[in-house]
């Protein structure tokens, strides 16, 4: 264990591979300093002073330990610890103000040797630092910078001896969940203003927040509700309705509407008992006394003579005569002390709750189950059962996040989930116009706060309360309203549930526009092709990502991508939009040279690679992203075979179609080449193989191939072009008259394309194979006409997906028209 002064060589680092070594992160620090340390040293030997510093060391190291802080480092008889350096839950502030409380009184308990009383400065603040994540443990020494730091151990200097000041961070914080008040302005070196610091005194009783905005868009799920706890009261028997959705959905405040809509059913009076477990709870059954308090009626600061008479009155009735003495001491020890010691008044209200149902229907109700301990899950499902085995009219109303498990020992169907989704865009916006209005805000703002909100009421009360504040962040882009301070605590919650590479793909992401694709991570991040689609399928699976309209991939929630990309370095920033940019330039020079080696092609009266002359057609579009034109090689007096080139750069295939004019002389062989990244290469005519008619053949530079026998049997037919490989797509024509094997003329072959959809219309060919029709060319002064038909009524073309909608033109009839034809 370090006493003094701590230096902390690096050789022990963690060597876990973080693909994003530094991030900027929101932490709090804990400073505490020993009160006369200075004048203890003089009086004491210094064997004394070396055993009552490890003494001192080892309890403060102990309550940082159990309250999940990573000691910085150790400064003479002062200890810096962090909260949040590495993972976040979203409640690093209160953490560290109750390992603060919990440090001052674990040294007023401990003797230290020599009989020395310690009284110790505790400051606590929270900030901006970055944090080098494979430092991130307890010795660290130097494993965040930051001018929090600075800032905590000069706000302590403010604190009384064996007191907790916070700044204003951590007193935003930690508001509602600790008692605090607010002490003069601090004037601290460096700081061009005093700061505003508050006195934490003791953990606070936490109540419910109260609910006065407006509902909206929750009309199914508030009568979904309704229609549950009403069948309660009429069948008399229990059910268990469980409110879930994440985090800012509006669990607590549908939980408020529901008891202000159902105070009886068929005039029958309905009795309430709702409890809030809050945040890791130092009395395990605290939320079961203030389900007694709500029974109650009354504050919980009344005075202990008014508490017996209540609770008298409450029981009476109730119990028999006998035992109403004990109940009620059993209740009051409860109030008083709702720890794992007072499970007899657990028990009390267990019994009070089933008397109450047997006379009317009772609701009780629980706010954030997923925060209450285990003690307080054994007595729901205890009271659940017992009400079941009886028949009584009880419901259990639980709001939680999707996460938690339900374990509950419920009949078949007495088990209800109500699941919470998010609120559509209309309902969104009148809620923040509400809400802006209720603030004396502008409604104008919230036009761009809709996008931000993402169908969550709480951010959308989080946006509006932080519109109203002023703020210097220059990290904030300023296209957008300031990300608020709970929704951040939210975000980084989130993310910090991820390891360390889908933290990265996801901080990677944030910093690209909109929608963005697997590949395009890879190369921010300098990973294999294909490394970032597997995480992005795991974050897919975890909510976190979800497919976007393009083939890529959004990042669900704005504000976790907000937080994402304001944990990268500014140095990294620039990287990742370096890499970005020239992956954008290097793709649009490849676009671009292929659009003049096309262009140069059109333009050239003979190929110079192959000396084919191309008077023959022009080029034009199909309709699927496809041009279609002639050639004919030279001195070539048969039919006229087509090419199609694609404007898709390296994913180019090459079709070829057969000429509108009869079937194929035998002996002869219809044929396309092409290459991936160039442009259109002629069609050649190549030998006929052996079989029954004309015969496809394929060349690819290196020798002409035979093509693919279609499904049905019978060999090769004239005039359709097979596909031999992945990677070709080839144009079927079929001759004058009926088409051969029922196949369309201008029909192509091969693989369905990306967004393609199977059904019985692809069936029969091979690899999933289908035939899609490809639209006639522009009308054009002469040349050769190359009849393609055009699409027919749903049939789907392209890349997209049809989705049930006609789109204009399709369904039309078109005839052929004229390619304009060229000079040599």
């Amino acid at each position: 264990m370090p006493l003094s002064t701590v230096g902390t060589g690096r050789e022990d680092v963690t060597t876990t591979p973080w693909p994003v070594p530094q991030e900027r992160r929101t932490l709090t620090v804990l400073f505490a300093d020993i009160v006369g340390s200075t004048a203890l040293t003089e009086r004491l030997d210094p064997e004394d002073v070396r055993a009552v510093q490890s003494a001192y060391f080892d309890t403060v190291a102990g309550v940082l330990r159990r309250w999940q802080g990573t000691v910085e480092k150790y400064v003479g008889d002062a200890v810096m610890a962090l909260f949040g350096a590495r993972t976040s839950d979203g409640l690093d502030g209160y953490r560290a103000v109750r390992a603060a409380l919990e440090i001052q009184a674990a040294l007023e308990r401990r003797e230290l040797p020599g009989g020395v009383t310690l009284r110790v400065r505790v400051g606590v603040a929270t900030g901006e630092a970055v944090v080098d994540l494979a430092a991130a443990r307890d010795g660290g020494h130097g494993m965040a910078s930051g001018a929090v730091l600075t800032t905590a151990a000069r706000i302590q200097e403010y604190a009384p001896p064996g007191g907790v000041v916070v700044c204003a961070a951590t007193h935003r914080a930690t508001a509602g969940l600790v008692e605090q008040h607010a002490l003069a302005p601090a004037a601290l070196t460096g700081k061009a203003r005093p700061v505003d610091v508050w006195q934490v005194t003791r953990t606070a009783n936490p109540r419910p927040p109260r609910h006065h905005g407006p509902l909206v868009g929750r009309r199914r799920e508030l009568a979904t509700a309704v229609e549950q706890l009403t069948r309660v009261a009429r069948e008399h028997r229990p059910r268990w309705v469980a409110l879930v959705g994440p985090d800012g959905i509006g669990r607590s405040r549908l939980l408020a509407e529901l008891r202000h809509r159902l105070p009886a059913v068929d005039g029958t009076p309905v009795r309430w008992a709702v409890g809030h477990c809050p945040p890791y709870p130092e009395q395990v059954f605290g939320p079961v006394a203030e389900l007694l308090r709500d029974l109650l009626g009354r504050p919980a600061d009344d005075a202990a003579g008014t508490v017996a008479a209540r609770l008298a009155a409450l029981v009476d009735g109730l119990v028999p005569a006998g035992q109403v003495p004990a109940t009620v001491a059993a209740l009051t020890a409860l109030l008083d002390a709702p720890d794992r010691s007072a499970v007899a008044g657990a028990a009390a209200v267990r019994r009070v709750l089933l008397a109450l149902a047997a006379r009317r229907p009772v609701v009780v109700g629980v706010d954030d189950l997923d925060r209450a301990a285990p003690e307080l899950g054994h007595f729901l499902h205890s009271l659940f059962a017992a009400a079941t085995a009886r028949g009584l009219p009880l419901a259990v109303l639980a709001t939680h996040r999707p996460d938690r498990a339900d374990h509950v020992p419920a009949p078949a169907g007495g088990h209800h989930r109500v699941e919470l989704a998010p609120l559509g865009t209309l309902h969104s916006g009148r809620l923040l116009r509400l809400l802006l209005a209720h603030a004396g805000q502008p409604v104008t703002s919230a036009a761009r706060m809709v996008p931000l909100v993402a169908g969550r009421p709480g951010y959308a009360t989080a946006y509006v309360h932080a519109s109203a504040l002023p703020t210097g962040d220059p990290s904030v882009r300023p296209t957008e309203p300031p990300l608020p301070e709970p929704l951040r605590r939210r975000a980084a919650a989130r993310l910090d549930r991820c390891d360390g590479p889908h933290r990265a793909v996801l901080m990677a992401a944030a910093t690209l526009d909109g929608e963005f694709a697997a590949s395009a991570v890879d190369v921010l991040l300098g990973w294999a092709a294909g490394r970032a689609a597997q995480a992005l399928r795991r974050l897919t699976d975890a909510g976190l990502v979800r497919s976007g309209s393009h083939g890529g991939h959004v990042i669900v929630d704005p504000a976790l991508r907000r937080c994402a990309y304001d944990r990268l370095p500014r140095m990294l920033r620039a990287e990742f939009a370096r890499r970005t940019e020239a992956t954008r330039s290097a793709g649009a020079v490849r676009r671009t040279g292929t659009a003049r080696r096309a262009q140069s092609i059109r333009r050239a009266g003979v190929d110079r690679r192959t000396g084919v002359a191309r008077p023959a057609g022009t080029r034009h579009r199909t309709g699927t992203g496809w041009s279609v034109g002639a050639d004919r090689p030279v001195g070539h007096p048969g039919p006229v075979p087509a090419t199609v080139s694609s404007p898709h750069g390296r994913e180019a295939r090459w079709q070829a179609a057969a000429p509108h004019h009869a079937p194929l002389p035998a002996g002869t062989a219809a044929s396309a080449t092409g290459s991936r990244t160039g442009g259109p290469r002629p069609a050649v005519a190549g030998p006929a193989t052996a079989g029954p008619g004309p015969v496809a053949v394929l060349s690819d530079g290196g020798g002409p191939r035979p093509g693919v026998v279609l499904p049905g049997g019978g060999g090769p037919r004239p005039g359709v072009v097979g596909c031999p490989e992945p990677g070709f797509m080839l144009i079927a024509a079929g001759p004058t008259g009926l088409p051969p094997a029922g196949l369309m003329p201008g029909t192509a072959i091969g693989r369905p394309r990306a967004g393609s959809t199977r059904d019985d219309r692809w069936a029969g060919v091979p690899g999933g194979s289908a035939a899609r029709p490809v639209d006639p060319g522009l009308p054009g002064p002469g040349g050769v006409v190359v009849p393609l038909p055009s699409r027919g009524t749903g049939v789907p073309t392209g890349r997209r997906p049809t989705t049930g909608g006609r789109r204009r033109g399709e369904g039309v009839p078109r005839t052929a028209v004229p390619l304009p034809a060229r000079a040599a």
